[in-house]
């Protein structure tokens, strides 16, 4: 039994141990220039017509469509589902798309300065370098990648973008804003549990009541960033622009956030 010991304790630390979270790491495995990615199926005049139609099912089904490049500006796409569908460089900006399905989608710098995706489900959607200058994504459900996207001045108050916990076979599932410009954005009462801002500008952001728990937020800009009652237990600060040490009082738990004494101080 004591031989046998050392290998349990491996194959414990080997099974807890986060596994890479495939369906969030695509694009290595995927020819962004194949026509599938870049091209669509069908132009946005026809798409408008099929959505106004008396017998397009309400809301409508555009799953695995391949809709990128289309300027779909002011669509009203509430409700619509998009699980999968193709949306690299397509233009949405203002457009409605409250409650619509958009996992597993790709929209990729697809620009949806504007839009309304309050309460959207955004699970494992690819939206790199993607435009939610002043997006409303309040309520939304988000554990996709949208690694170098631009999110100034948007609402996403309430958002959930923590670790899925209940997906662990396919990887640690949770939002990832690497590298995001969140400058300005209200995420008040979101829930950051997990979530990978490392090196993202949180700059004048509201983070009022928070979870950001275990947060990885390791070279973020925390400057002039709302603290109030947001949960920093655990959160990696690693290098990290803090905010003045009054509004950094306000938070919770700050004395056991992770690499506190590494964190920076704005001059």
């Amino acid at each position: 039994m004591t031989r046998l010991a050392p290998s349990i304790a491996l194959a414990i630390v080997m099974f807890c141990w986060p596994r890479p979270s495939w369906p969030q790491d695509l694009l290595g495995f995927v020819d962004l220039n194949s026509p599938d990615m870049k091209t669509a199926e069908i132009t946005s005049d026809e798409l408008s017509a099929l959505l106004k139609a008396p017998s397009t099912e309400k809301p409508a089904n555009l799953a695995g469509r391949r809709l990128s490049g289309l300027d779909l500006s002011g669509f009203d796409l509430t409700g619509v589902n998009l699980r999968g569908a193709k949306l690299n460089r397509a233009k949405l900006n203002g457009a409605r798309l409250e409650g619509a399905t958009l996992n597993q989608a790709w929209m990729i710098e697809a620009d949806l300065t504007g839009a309304n995706l309050t309460k959207a489900s955004l699970l494992s959607t690819q939206m790199q370098r993607a435009k939610l200058d002043g997006a409303d994504l309040s309520g939304a459900r988000i554990t996709g990648d949208l690694t170098g996207a631009t999110m100034t001045f948007s609402r996403l108050v309430g958002a959930d973008a923590s670790a899925d916990m209940r997906n662990q076979s396919m990887g640690l599932m949770r939002g990832v804003l690497k590298s995001t410009n969140l400058r300005g954005a209200d995420l008040s009462g979101a829930n950051l549990s997990l979530t990978n801002l490392e090196f993202s500008n949180l700059r004048d952001a509201n983070l009022s009541n928070c979870n950001m728990t275990h947060a990885d937020l390791a070279g973020a800009d925390l400057t002039g960033a709302k603290l109030t009652n947001t949960d920093l237990a655990d959160a990696d600060l690693a290098s990290a622009l803090l905010p003045s040490e009054e509004t950094l009082a306000q938070a919770r738990n700050v004395d056991k956030a992770l690499n506190l004494d590494r964190a920076r101080r704005a001059p």
